[in-house]
């Protein structure tokens, strides 16, 4: 008798699991049909923000998995990025002119090679807590983009690397705009990632992952191994950190150690804290705070008539007055942040 009531007991967990599913793959094909034809109705350089949106969000996405799902604060994503872009620029430089195809392999051992590079620095991650993984992640931060400014004759120093991209497929026609391209791109890895993620933090990892951060101690009780579930979101981050900067390659077509600051560390961290914490939803709205709020800032000092000098100034200094005092504007109307803001229903 127990022979026969196991496999119903089985199908029965599975439906719900199956069903989830289904829903979020209905949401990614809705999301889909919604950025081709948003392409189609923006001009080319809203398109190219559309496309830089796609890449914070395979970025913030990863980075609200590890700090908002499993309490581990990462102030190094940057420099992930920065490993998955200068991947993407040395095989590109090795593959040009091979075919499309070249720049789907060079992406994927972008997000291959940061992987690796993840899970080691989760490896001591694991390990660590609170100020001592923020100094982790904070000296890999630095790191990163000091090897690149050292190693000239392999990253070309300050300078950086070039990154060839074909043109969008002759069957498109020989006229299709490319940052229409370029948002299609992006926003094929934006919505595999959100699927991917949707669907691990809703199953057994996701609930590991929230064991862990409300208490290690009564996760480990659970039966929760926690040492390999900080280990795991590191990699997991760190896989999408490295696809983000893969994509953010292609968008501008070259990379340099200036384009991964400590600064953009902090503004991503910023990001999912002001969109919402430990919220894939949240992450959206982070990634597109992070695109609109420094071009508000290029909006302001175009109106104020400085001179150049303290024109550069302030867009070097602003986006990052502007990220702080969103931030404390959003914890004190909402502090779950943006995504937790829904509308009140009206009592009949």
């Amino acid at each position: 008798m127990s022979a026969t009531l196991a496999p119903a007991v089985s199908t029965e967990r599975r439906a719900p699991e199956t069903r989830r599913r289904t829903r979020y793959l209905l949401w990614t094909v809705a999301a889909a049909v919604l950025i081709v034809a948003l392409t189609y109705v923006l001009p080319p350089f809203r398109n190219y923000q559309l496309a830089t949106v796609g890449a914070y969000l395979c970025v913030t996405a990863g980075l609200t998995v590890l700090t908002g799902l499993n309490g581990q604060l990462s102030l190094g994503h940057g420099a992930l990025m920065a490993t998955g872009a200068y991947t993407v620029a040395l095989l590109q430089e090795r593959l040009a002119g091979q075919g499309q195809w070249t720049l789907l392999v060079s992406v994927v051992a972008a997000i291959v090679v940061t992987t690796v590079a993840g899970g080691i620095v989760g490896l001591a991650a694991a390990r660590l807590r609170g100020p001592y993984l923020a100094g982790l992640t904070l000296a890999v931060a630095v790191v990163v983009p000091a090897i690149t400014s050292t190693f000239d004759k392999t990253f070309n120093s300050d300078q950086g690397l070039s990154v060839y991209v074909d043109p969008p497929p002759l069957a498109l026609g020989a006229t299709f705009p490319y940052e229409r391209w370029q948002a299609w791109l992006t926003w094929t890895g934006a919505l595999l990632t959100m699927f991917v993620l949707a669907t691990l933090v809703r199953g057994r990892f996701g609930r590991s992952l929230r064991a862990v951060r409300d208490d290690e101690a009564a996760a480990r009780i659970a039966g929760v191994n926690v040492a390999r579930t900080q280990v795991m979101a590191f990699v997991v981050s760190a896989a999408c950190a490295g696809l983000g900067g893969a994509l953010f390659a292609v968008l501008a077509q070259s990379v340099s150690p200036g384009a991964f600051p400590l600064s953009l560390s902090l503004f991503l961290v910023m990001a999912i804290v002001i969109g919402g914490l430990g919220s894939l939803a949240g992450a959206v709205w982070g990634a597109v705070l992070l695109v609109a709020l420094p071009a508000l800032t290029h909006s302001v000092t175009d109106s104020v008539d400085v001179s150049p000098a303290v024109a550069q100034r302030l867009e070097g200094n602003l986006p990052l007055a502007l990220f702080g005092i969103t931030l404390i504007v959003v914890m004190l109307a909402a502090p779950g942040g943006i995504a937790s803001l829904k509308p009140r229903r009206r009592k009949a």
